[in-house]
């Protein structure tokens, strides 16, 4: 975490000061980072004791060493967005609709073709085995048991292969491209001859971050990189699907990624094509022109860029662009169902999870990563309920009202 700024023990201790005073009494609304009810002494020991996503955070940041848990928290520079992502749905309320009929609940969406269960899909992150022994293997059957399609990230501590056995099905497999284009389709291959129906493509961060957070974390850890890294920092033998590259001949990458190389991925597989790191209109509208076939809002959680944009307040733009060619996802601070509710009705087809189910792995392993899933569920059927919304196809504009414009 930051050096700069008050502990969190001390802003609570600030906050329960100001709740008393006397001053405070005229404020009818406050922000949300204050968190009234939550205390330090409020930790969890047992997953099911969660009330909301947010609870299995602490119990993380307590099992985790502060190199994995900063790596895991950080974002860019003075991580401005990562706050940006959550102000973000602030700009949206709902609009709350009474005696439809609701007795019935339908969360099923339907994304290039596949059917799923419900909107919320995990997102693609690195390295599981740093925040729980059983690392994607976990990750996989957890998702198996909600039914949410799970994204493989290029740097997974587990491979492919054994990521879709534990899952069931063939998950999504998210590419970092290398230098050498014969190892990136190396990478394609194997995934799909694993089956993957899907690569995506990530694209937010080829101008390179600046995560200072998670390199103070680093420097405040009494362990060494090499306790975990045998091979410093950047090893990758740990990583099965850059491990596993087999020697051939180089084959140099020609210049920087552009939208050439969004063609020569279309060339290279049958697989369904995704470009993650989307998000401007412009782009978008690139993206289909080039025959992509799903478009992904991110700022990778506020890990890829300082813009101080929220991905959320991205989304009407990326859906006018994408004019109902291809789908548009979505993720980057999402921590609760009303977050996901929004986007939906802001034209968002499915939304992806990715720091709070690494929360749940790290708290309680595979049942960490249930409960979150379950509540993120649970909370997006009762606000479906509570706007009178029995499907997600029935979650529109109308649901919601943009502080700055008004209705849509």
């Amino acid at each position: 975490m930051r050096d700069s700024g008050p502990h969190p023990t001390d802003r609570r201790a600030l906050l329960r000061f100001l709740a008393a005073s006397p001053l405070m009494a005229g404020f009818h609304a406050l922000p949300r980072w204050l968190e009234w009810g939550r205390q330090e002494t409020d930790i969890i020991t047992a997953a099911k004791d969660a009330l909301d996503v947010f609870d299995f955070e602490a119990v993380a940041k307590k099992n985790l060493s502060p190199a994995h848990f900063g790596y895991l928290q950080t974002g860019t520079d003075d991580d401005a967005t990562i706050a940006a992502n959550r102000e973000g749905f602030n700009r949206y309320q709902l609009r709350m609709r009474r005696l439809a009929d609701i007795g019935k609940i339908d969360m099923s969406v339907k994304v290039l073709g596949a059917n799923w269960a419900n909107p919320v899909f995990l997102c693609p992150i690195a390295s599981h085995c740093a925040f729980h022994p059983d690392g994607e293997i976990a990750v996989a059957r957890g998702a198996k048991a909600g039914n949410h399609l799970f994204m493989l990230a290029t740097p997974a501590t587990t491979s492919v292969e054994e990521v879709n056995a534990a899952r069931g099905e063939p998950v999504w497999f998210q590419l970092y491209p290398r230098n050498d284009w014969n190892q990136t389709h190396q990478m394609i291959k194997r995934a799909e001859a694993a089956g993957c129906p899907v690569l995506v493509y990530t694209v937010d961060l080829i101008g390179g971050s600046n995560r200072l957070t998670g390199t103070r974390a680093r420097r405040r850890d009494p362990a060494t990189c090499t306790d975990c890294h045998e091979g410093g920092l950047n090893d990758n033998s740990r990583k099965p699907m850059i491990a596993d590259l087999k020697p051939a001949p180089p084959a140099p990458e020609a210049g920087p990624a552009t939208w050439e190389f969004v063609k020569r991925l279309k060339d290279a597989t049958p697989m369904k094509l995704v470009l993650k790191g989307i998000v401007t209109r412009e782009d978008t509208e690139l993206a289909v022109e080039h025959g992509v076939d799903a478009v992904y809002v991110s700022n990778h959680g506020g890990r890829a860029e300082n813009s101080l944009r929220s991905a959320v307040e991205c989304v009407p733009e990326v859906v006018a662009g994408a004019a109902g060619r291809a789908p548009v996802l979505v993720d980057s601070g999402f921590r609760r169902g009303t977050d996901i509710f929004k986007a939906l009705a802001l034209g968002a087809t499915a939304v992806g999870v990715g720091r709070p189910y690494i929360w749940g792995l790290a708290a309680f392993g595979q049942e960490g990563v249930e409960a979150v899933l379950n509540i993120l569920r649970r909370e997006l059927q009762m606000v479906m309920r509570q706007a009178g919304t029995s499907t997600v196809g029935k979650i529109t504009k109308a649901s919601i009202i943009d502080r700055r414009g008004g209705t849509y």
